[in-house]
């Protein structure tokens, strides 16, 4: 969904937002997204800079704290911001026409720096693998499979469930068998390991009521629904290396993309 240009006018001495008629009839975590696109694209803040405190956004939107998270959570998925616990989000890229309503949120869960704050871990091991994420890597059914299993946790709001999945001798190379967050993020551990180079993810994304044990990892409330990305990162011979399945509560994430015609 292409939004376009919403008349937003930056004052720099008191960061006040100017709303044009249509402007007013976004949803607020939406107004606070394509205020801080347009303050990176007019170079307030430049990439590595530290964007405004959730108290502080909050403070100026006049909104609560979760649709502050639900923002920069959205802004997180779409490669935009890197949010590192106790220290705030950072502008990790400036956005391009072709990318500009692409989220991604395989990827931005491959390339996450994870700290014992922001990841709650449930399951590591070896597990049979189900049948939707065996047909990506290549495998049978039920075949054994390793599984990294976590909640995504952020300023103590449960964020995501990430479910990752690999070979067995790609998770050994990688050494993923430790049950704690890890010190470099996964697709770097990967790119290490694997003699191919990694050229692309695909994803499925859908939208579907949420399991009993999604239900309690993420603390969600009776019926809520979740968007569910089953996604698979290749190599250059096509082979799947990595799948990855989230669950993202519907109330926090909001996923969007674009193509050109």
């Amino acid at each position: 969904m292409t939004l376009g240009t919403l008349g937003l006018l930056v004052l720099s001495t008191s960061r006040r937002v100017q709303m044009s008629d249509d402007w007013r009839y976004l949803p607020k975590y939406q107004q606070i997204i394509e205020t801080l696109r347009r303050r990176i694209a007019e170079g307030v803040y430049q990439v590595g800079d530290k964007l405004p405190s959730e108290t502080e956004l909050l403070k100026e939107f006049g909104t609560s704290r979760p649709t502050v998270v639900r923002a920069l959570n959205n802004m997180q998925l779409g490669g935009e911001v890197e949010r590192v616990h106790g220290r705030g989000s950072f502008v990790k890229a400036p956005r391009t026409p072709d990318d500009s309503n692409r989220s991604l949120p395989g990827l931005a869960v491959l390339d996450r720096h994870e700290t014992a704050e922001t990841v709650k871990m449930i399951e590591v091991g070896r597990r049979p693998v189900p049948a939707p994420v065996a047909e990506l890597l290549g495998l049978a059914a039920g075949a054994p499979a390793f599984l990294r299993r976590y909640v995504g946790v952020f300023d103590q709001i449960p964020s995501e469930l990430v479910s990752l999945w690999l070979p067995l001798d790609l998770a050994k190379a990688m050494g993923l068998q430790a049950d704690g967050p890890l010190t470099v993020p996964v697709r770097e551990l990967l790119t290490s390991a694997h003699d191919e180079r990694l050229v692309r993810i695909d994803e499925r994304l859908s939208a579907r009521p949420a399991t009993e044990q999604e239900t309690d990892a993420l603390e969600l409330g009776a019926h809520e629904p979740i968007l569910a990305v089953l996604g698979v990162l290749r190599d250059t011979t096509g082979r799947g290396v990595l799948a990855v399945d989230l669950a993202l509560p519907g109330t926090l994430h909001e996923l969007t993309d674009s193509f050109p015609l």
